[in-house]
Order: C-alpha cells, then sequence, then structure tokens
C-alpha cells in the first residue's frame, strides 16, 4: 500500500482496464463494505479481474470485484464475489446511466484507494478499444521505452 502525501492511500489499481478501455470521464465513489472486507483491502487482496459497474433500482452496484477473505475473521465470512453497492449522488447516478446507454461505453473500476479513512474506488466511463488500437499502443509505450534509453545513455 502506498501512501500519498494528501492522506490517500493507494490500494490496487486496475492496470488492464487501460489496455482495454479508452477513458473519457472518471468519477470517485465510496462503497458500501462490511468489517472484514475492510480488513483485507488494507492488506491489498483485491482484484478487480472482470469487475464492472451496474445500474438497478436507481443504484449503482459493482459486480465481480474480488476481496480475498480476512484471515482472522472468524466463522461469519462474506462472500468474495457478492455485489456491492456504489455511494454515488442521485444526480451523479442518472448522469452516468444515461451516458453508459450510449453505444459502446461501459463503467469499469480502475482505482480503489483509502481517502480519510474511507474506502473509495474510482470509477471511469470507457469506450471499448478495437485489437489494433491496442497494438497501436504498445508499440507507441515500446518507442517511448526506447527512446528514454537512448537519451538517458548520453
Amino acid at each position: 500500500m502506498k501512501k500519498n502525501n494528501s492522506g490517500i492511500h493507494n490500494i490496487a489499481t486496475n492496470r488492464k482496464a487501460r489496455h482495454l478501455y479508452e477513458f473519457l470521464d472518471t468519477v470517485e465513489a465510496g462503497i458500501a463494505l462490511v468489517g472484514p472486507e475492510v480488513k483485507s483491502l488494507r492488506e491489498g487482496k483485491v482484484s478487480f479481474k472482470d469487475s464492472f459497474v451496474f445500474f438497478r433500482n436507481r443504484e449503482a452496484w459493482l459486480c465481480g470485484l474480488y476481496i480475498a477473505p480476512y484471515g482472522n475473521a472468524g466463522y461469519a465470512q462474506p462472500d468474495t464475489e457478492r455485489d456491492r453497492k456504489l455511494l454515488l449522488h442521485a444526480s451523479e447516478i442518472r448522469n452516468l446511466a444515461a451516458r453508459v446507454e450510449q453505444k459502446g461505453l461501459t463503467l469499469v473500476p480502475w482505482k480503489m484507494y483509502f481517502k480519510n479513512g474511507k474506502v473509495k474506488v474510482e470509477i471511469a466511463l470507457g469506450k471499448g478499444k478495437k485489437l489494433y488500437d491496442q497494438r497501436e499502443d504498445l508499440k507507441r509505450r515500446a518507442e517511448d521505452r526506447d527512446t528514454a534509453r537512448e537519451m538517458g545513455r548520453y
């Protein structure tokens, strides 16, 4: 867990999301958790694989986020991949739901961190990249890395 000077402690980042989606906008949201889940997050035991945000009954829900069971929690372990409610204002939910209705847009969790003792999730509104766009990004990053390496030699 990395510590920032601004009171933000990074838990995890969904690095694959940047590869698969082009981010158009990001929103910070709280998340409803139970005690053992928070303890497990403090240990950094979380996986974003196949997680996404959906809307049900004018509420935003995070689906597919895996939080490992906390070892010292006792017998009452919450489900590791249960749907978790995102804490957003009603106007934010309406705005995001309207934008997701557009063709090809989706909401994916991008970062998870502690901010002033509370767990926050940064969700990104993204448009799926085509395979050739993903390859172009990889090629461009490799060229940038090679250029930086060459510049470092002189």
